[in-house]
């Protein structure tokens, strides 16, 4: 099948490109081109506008009875209407103030659009006018480069102006199965030895590390980044293990926990003092941060823990207030399996069917007395000797009743 006839099956597509005559040019650029060609599917649909990319989204949702998200910042807009997602872009220039800075942005053809672009397999356009269906723009080899497996940059600077891209080659290796040229290689190594990395904010830098640590590649990416030094670059003190990182990952799938931040955590755990700073900088939600640096630090202590046979109720005690990548990160370090799955399948939700209003319904005063009860109770019920909201309340009421006599 053509390219046209490609194009044409993408999500969307269909709908889309009637709703393109008359408009400025517009291609696919992207992801979506990319994996067109390695004949992967994409969900993706990026689109260069050269004119006036929110002029036309505006347009294209009058004619498909749509909506538009309009962008002010960088010009763009998202599309939304029956059948078609897509986020349209004015094809633009851009320049850096200073190395890791967001770009400023003007309009200007779509060969220079192509050539700002952070890979040469990402800088490659598919045409949609009707006349233009299905044509291949690839000033810069893009194509070549993607059969053959090659990572490359577009110019000696782009490490320098934009330092995520390191995160980002790491990706498409993994993810790609691709290799970075000689001297694509040679400039990260350089740019990440120049702490380029500290010239980007921390969100900008954890948005491109987290999208690389939930990749199914994991292994292979934390590798090349010690290989490279990247892992250095992003903190003097983080020495990627990337046996650690797999294993978070794989626990993470077991766990239920967040595979992301498994893996963060498991970056961060041979070091978590000195690298807390490094984390507080990366800007992520307060419950996400808990997370990581709990995991870091807890986990080696619950795989000591664990090693111990213990009953229902020391399990859950044990690692119910602990996040799910605290787990991850013990069974990450060998702990067993089976007392953690045990917690998670038929611990963690155990409740009791009483409340201390029961308790003081049938007379119990209020005082302290109620919550040590209901607790002890809890404690019985884990360790399967009270089962029954009858019993509960039986157990509950003979506890609170011996402790405020003896109070």
């Amino acid at each position: 099948m053509n390219l046209a006839g490609r194009v044409r099956q993408l999500p969307g597509l269909a709908e889309l490109l009637p709703a393109l005559a008359g408009l400025a040019p517009v291609y696919l650029v992207g992801g979506a081109v990319r994996d067109m060609l390695r004949g992967a599917e994409s969900v993706d649909v990026d689109l260069v506008v050269e004119g006036d990319a929110v002029s036309v989204a505006g347009e294209l949702a009058m004619r498909l009875g749509g909506e538009i998200r309009v962008h002010e910042r960088f010009g763009t807009a998202t599309l939304v209407a029956p059948g078609v997602t897509a986020d349209l872009a004015t094809s633009r220039r851009e320049t850096y103030e200073r190395p890791g800075a967001l770009p400023q942005v003007e309009a200007a053809t779509l060969a220079e659009d192509l050539g700002r672009r952070d890979f040469t397999v990402n800088a490659m356009a598919v045409g949609l006018d009707e006349a233009d269906l299905g044509e291949l723009h690839d000033p810069h080899g893009g194509r070549a480069d993607l059969e053959a497996g090659t990572v490359r940059i577009l110019h000696p600077q782009s490490f320098i102006d934009d330092p995520t891209r390191l995160l980002r080659a790491l990706r498409y290796e993994a993810r790609l199965e691709m290799r970075m040229d000689r001297e694509t290689e040679e400039r990260a190594r350089r740019a990440a030895a120049d702490a380029a990395l500290a010239t980007v904010s921390g969100p900008r830098v954890r948005d491109e590390l987290m999208d690389l640590l939930r990749e199914g590649e994991a292994l292979r990416a934390i590798e090349r980044m010690r290989e490279l030094g990247i892992d250095r670059g992003l903190d003097p003190a983080l020495s990627a293990e990337p046996e650690l990182v797999a294993g978070a990952s794989v626990g993470a799938v077991e766990t239920g926990a967040e595979r992301g931040l498994a893996a963060l955590a498991a970056l961060v755990m041979p070091a978590p003092d000195e690298l807390e700073a490094w984390v507080d900088r990366l800007g992520l939600a307060s419950g996400d941060r808990r997370a990581v640096m709990a995991a870091a630090r807890q986990a080696p202590g619950l795989v000591r823990a664990l090693r111990i046979e213990l009953a229902g109720s020391a399990l859950h005690a044990l690692l119910s207030s602990e996040p799910l990548e605290a787990l991850a990160m013990a069974l990450a370090l060998g702990a067993p399996a089976e007392p953690i799955h045990r917690f998670l399948a038929d611990l963690r939700g155990i409740r009791l069917e009483v409340t201390g209003d029961d308790l003081l319904a049938a007379g119990v005063p209020a005082s302290p007395v109620l919550g040590r009860a209901l607790d002890e109770t809890l404690k019985r019920k884990l360790d399967g000797e009270v089962s029954g909201r009858q019993a509960e309340l039986e157990v509950a009421l003979d506890i609170a009743r011996r402790e405020g006599a003896g109070s």
